[in-house]
């Protein structure tokens, strides 16, 4: 009965009084769920904003088009850099509940000041006088600030509530169960099935509200959702496992990187068994591999690190333990993955942006309902969300076929991911080939769209939709799941900054463009007119640039090694339990 008793325990979590964790009343689908409720809420909220803020910005606070443009990609883009501060945040000082619930609170706040900006006409400028449209008063800088503070509220909000979430929802699977292990598998899965079904909501219910009832109250429904996730998070506090924090993983990667280069001359002990280690009660030890050697002369024991009595000196700036270095290491091999997926969300920028104005251009309507051109997007999203369900459907006759296999590994989603995206840029250059073809057959023509479907532009729009699937799910198991287990909110952190690099590199590669084909009718790839430009040029040269990434990544993941299982030691009743 008693050892019945020490089984149920889960290595290195603990419940919400700090007690060994108890896998028969904490962890399991019910916290995990309320969890990511958290998660559909935010990307309810941001998404329901960030794709419509556009036309708030030109049409009510009178800004310019491009002005408008610029703030949209700066909020979307520091949202996704905001996580790494998020992560660093969770793994050193917070822990991930308490980032979650401090920083929904914080993008909660930041809905709701921005439902009152919209709601009170002191708040923004005055419409514009019909006689003079085009004489719009502007914006003074008191309610522009109102607006930025909104704003980047919301936008530190998204950063803690990413950075934390999935590993958080993770952590109430134990990966030493196999039962427990195969259910976090599928929460990958269904953890981004379920927010883009949020997604989908947003592009499609809340713009609607937004344009039809009224900014005010799309807004305001946003921050209520968020404050009602926010409730239902904290319902499930006493259910949650919790890791607790292990110190500042930057401070660590700082003390490993000076002991090593204090000690780069030292020689290294005829056995590596030798380099320094110590495990104590409620840690876990990772054993010493041969990757990244020269980390490895912050762990070895000099004279220098022995006292009057011969015993060590534990000093972390001049010697790390090698489950130290080791975390370091990990962290250091994921970096090139990283990398390597940037391109992937480049291509998926250009969704946002340049194939919705290509939709702008063509026939849109289905009957007598014409479809938005944001609303394009939807596709998208829809081709996510089947890709996902037909996936976590399949794997189960997967897994039942192959004994042991529980379906793509991460690293073989994030290719498939790239593939798809470099076809999705492959037909869309020829979806705008066509659309050039109509463009001039159709010179002097008064009409304001083009006689051509827009449901041309669908593969790409399919194709990446599907690779997106694939992206997000692979990328953050990978990242999840290899990283330190006292770095996991950074490591999601740098997860999502690959979407952030994505939008800031979309716009580099687009100056670039313009620099280099000028601004001259028929060679200019971006021009200021769509139907003047050679965008299906600029498509061509991003899937030429996926395919090189594409044998780039294949040569990273052939030599990526998984890393090594951490041991978890654990005292209960006075015995170790490894």
């Amino acid at each position: 009965m008693e050892e019945s008793k020490k089984n149920s325990f889960i290595l290195d979590r603990v419940d919400y009084k700090g007690d060994p964790a108890d896998r028969n009343t904490t962890g399991g689908w019910v916290p995990a769920a309320l969890i990511v409720v958290i998660e559909v809420s935010e990307r309810l909220s941001t998404m329901g904003i960030i794709v419509n803020l556009v036309t708030y910005l030109y049409g009510t606070m009178h800004q310019s088009s491009t002005t408008s443009s610029t703030i949209t990609s700066n909020v979307a883009g520091t949202s996704f850099l905001l996580c790494l501060l998020g992560g660093i945040l969770a793994d050193s000082f917070l822990g991930r509940y308490w980032t979650i619930a401090i920083f929904s609170v914080i993008h909660a706040l930041g809905t709701c000041m921005l439902a009152i900006s919209a709601a009170l006409p002191e708040l923004r400028p005055p419409a514009c006088n019909h006689d003079f449209p085009f004489k719009c008063e502007e914006p003074s800088s008191f309610q522009m600030g109102i607006l930025y503070t909104a704003l980047y509220s919301m936008a530190l909000g998204v950063g803690g509530i990413k950075s934390s979430v999935s590993g958080f929802g993770t952590d109430q699977f134990d990966q030493n169960d196999e039962k427990e292990l195969a259910e976090m598998a599928h929460f990958f899965n269904r953890f981004y099935l379920i927010i883009s079904f949020g997604t989908l909501l947003a592009v499609t219910v809340l713009v609607y509200v937004q344009d039809q009832v009224g900014r005010s109250w799309g807004y305001g429904i946003c921050s209520a959702s968020m404050f009602l996730s926010i409730f239902a998070f904290l319902i499930g506090t006493k259910r949650y496992r919790y890791r607790e924090c292990t110190g500042s993983p930057i401070i660590q990667i700082l003390q490993v990187i000076v002991a090593a280069i204090r000690k780069r001359k030292a020689e290294f002990p005829p056995d590596l068994s030798f380099l320094y280690e110590k495990a104590s009660d409620n840690e876990s030890t990772i054993s010493h591999t041969n990757k990244y050697c020269c980390l490895d002369k912050g762990a070895i024991i000099t004279g220098m690190d022995r006292g009057p009595d011969g015993l060590t000196i534990s000093n972390p700036w001049g010697l790390c333990t090698v489950t130290k270095v080791e975390e370091v290491k990990m962290l250091i091999k994921i970096l090139p993955i990283m990398v390597a997926t940037i391109i992937f969300w480049t291509i998926r920028a250009q969704l946002l942006s340049f194939s919705v104005q290509q939709a702008a251009t063509m026939e849109r309507s289905i009957g007598n309902f014409p479809i938005p051109p944001a609303s394009f997007n939807g596709f998208f999203v829809g081709s996510t969300i089947i890709t996902l369900i037909i996936y976590d459907r399949i794997l189960p006759f997967w897994r039942q076929s192959a004994k042991g296999v529980h379906g793509f590994t991460n690293l073989q989603k994030i290719g498939i991911a790239i593939f798809l995206s470099i076809l999705g840029m492959a037909a869309a250059s020829f979806a705008e080939m066509k659309r050039l073809d109509v463009v001039r057959a159709n010179r002097g023509s008064t009409s304001s769209t083009l006689p051509i479907t827009a449901f041309y532009l669908l593969p790409q729009f399919v194709l990446v939709g599907i690779g997106d699937g694939f992206m997000y799910t692979g990328q953050l198991d990978f990242f999840i799941t290899e990283s330190p287990k006292g770095m996991k909110a950074i490591s999601t952190g740098l997860f999502l900054t690959t979407n952030a690099l994505g939008f800031f590199g979309s716009s580099i590669l687009v100056t670039i463009i313009k620099n280099v084909t000028g601004e001259k009718v028929g060679h200019g790839w971006l021009l200021s007119r769509l139907n003047d430009s050679r965008l299906d040029c600029f498509y061509a040269l991003l899937a030429v640039l996926g395919c090189i990434d594409l044998a780039f990544y294949l040569v990273l993941a052939s030599w990526y090694k998984p890393n090594p299982v951490e041991d978890a030691h654990l005292k209960i009743n006075g015995k170790e339990k490894v």
